[in-house]
């Protein structure tokens, strides 16, 4: 799970100096509780083959460590790269049926983050305020085109800004707000 792909499911850092080598055990998430905002993980893209199985555009590093997605409706039984079977899929019908589908799981099912650690997710609709306390808006994309994250944040006039998600840039955040550099906000 410590992709930057474009996903409010992925996480993201501020660079390390080595990366860490996780271990995880597949984690069984049935359904999740009211009120509590379901992660896309993956969509599935298309059929492949005649057995059943679907393509997955994947929006995290590992889906494997899940079993169960949308609430239970679809049980995980392989994967193979972006190739997934899943349970209920017995056929190239039912899995083309399946084109389109988000996968998706609980918040509480993620992993655990480490400190300057953040899932898009939880980035997405945070007001953000300048480092002088002045209203700037609301973020409302996490993008990654290559060389780190970018938030996108809309001001209240709809206009909107980019700004790169850096210690540089954004000294701070928690789950109420994000604090970015005037500097970087500038009109």
């Amino acid at each position: 799970m410590t992709t930057t792909k474009r996903s409010p499911a992925t996480k993201g850092s501020r660079p390390q100096n080595q990366p860490k080598e996780a271990t995880t055990l597949p984690v069984v998430t049935k359904a999740r509780p009211a009120g509590e905002p379901a992660i896309v993980l993956a969509a599935v893209t298309g059929a492949h083959g005649i057995a059943g199985e679907v393509k997955l555009k994947l929006f995290a590093d590992d889906v494997s460590v899940f079993t169960s997605f949308n609430d239970g409706a679809l049980t995980l039984r392989s994967l193979r790269g972006n190739i997934a079977r899943f349970a209920e899929v017995s056929d190239r019908t039912a899995a083309e049926a399946l084109r389109g589908t988000q996968l998706t799981v609980p918040r509480s099912a993620l992993p655990p983050l480490e400190e300057g650690e953040y899932y898009h997710a939880d980035l997405l609709g945070l007001a953000a305020f300048s480092d002088h306390g002045e209203m700037l808006g609301q973020v409302v994309a996490v993008e990654n085109f290559g060389a780190g994250d970018v938030i996108e944040v809309e001001r209240p006039t709809g206009k909107r800004f980019m700004v790169p998600m850096n210690e540089r840039a954004v000294p701070e955040w928690d789950g109420e707000r994000i604090v970015i550099v005037a500097a970087f906000a500038a009109d």
